[in-house]
């Protein structure tokens, strides 16, 4: 192993020792943000005029934005938390009380009585302990819902990106391709056709890390469940911009030198 070698692997290792954790273990969204604007600085340096280069600049504005979020998320919600403190320790007495005033009726000798002052008791258990967890669900339910809403936003991103490489058809660069007067008129070169397809895989790629940087401390289901799905989405719609670029490829392998 060359020396360089060496010591970029030390450095890395010190990294990781003042860190204090793995490096490889979680998602960083400034590395992620990093990266979506180099992707934005590719695609204007080599289409500077299309629509694509400017979906790329707010994808770079939407992967900030999913930074700032995740450092919220991950931050507890210290009001809330205090508001749900004190309806616990409120219902708590409030059940205490209960309690005592149900021991002092236990002298009476109406069974009724007692029965009702059991079943009274019991209601009040059971409601007070609902309360208690909806009083500590809510800083849950509150971040779950920045989430998804945060997801939504990128699943439309991908649509849109989706939109982009929808008419860029490989098939107009065969020989034997007949356009017809709707037909979209080719405005690139095979070569460029690939790299900006590629380019639109690469910026879906980009959405599903930026859900999963948003959940990667949470476990919450629904929004667990909304990061697969947007997942699913962007990799779904990845692999229709990959059968193009295969087919172009094969196109262009097939022509005469």
């Amino acid at each position: 192993m060359r020396p360089e070698e060496l010591e970029a692997g030390s450095s890395l290792r010190r990294a990781r020792e003042a860190k204090g954790t793995n490096l490889f273990r979680q998602l960083d969204a400034p590395r992620i943000v990093a990266t979506g604007e180099t992707l934005a600085k590719r695609i204007h340096e080599r289409f500077p005029q299309s629509n694509l280069a400017a979906v790329a600049t707010d994808l770079v504005a939407v992967s900030r934005d999913a930074s700032q979020l995740a450092g919220q998320l991950a931050q507890p919600m210290v009001g809330w938390r205090a508001l749900s403190i004190t309806l616990t320790v409120a219902l708590l007495v409030l059940v205490i009380v209960v309690a005592l005033n149900l021991r002092v009726s236990l002298h009476v000798g109406d069974a009724i009585q007692l029965v009702q002052g059991i079943e009274a008791l019991i209601n009040d258990i059971v409601f007070a302990g609902i309360a208690i967890w909806f009083a500590f669900s809510i800083e849950t339910r509150r971040k779950r819902g920045k989430a998804l809403r945060f997801i939504s936003q990128l699943r439309s991103l991908a649509h849109v990106i989706d939109m982009h490489q929808l008419d860029k058809d490989p098939d107009r660069y065969d020989p034997n391709y007949k356009s017809t007067a709707s037909s979209p008129k080719p405005d690139m070169t095979p070569a460029q056709l690939m790299r900006y397809l590629d380019y639109c895989s690469e910026m879906l790629a980009i959405l599903g890390k930026l859900a999963a940087l948003c959940a990667q401390r949470s476990s919450d289901p629904p929004t667990l469940a909304a990061v697969n799905e947007l997942e699913d989405l962007s990799s779904g719609l990845s692999r229709k911009v990959w059968q193009k670029i295969m087919i172009l490829d094969r196109m262009l392998a097939q022509r005469p030198a």
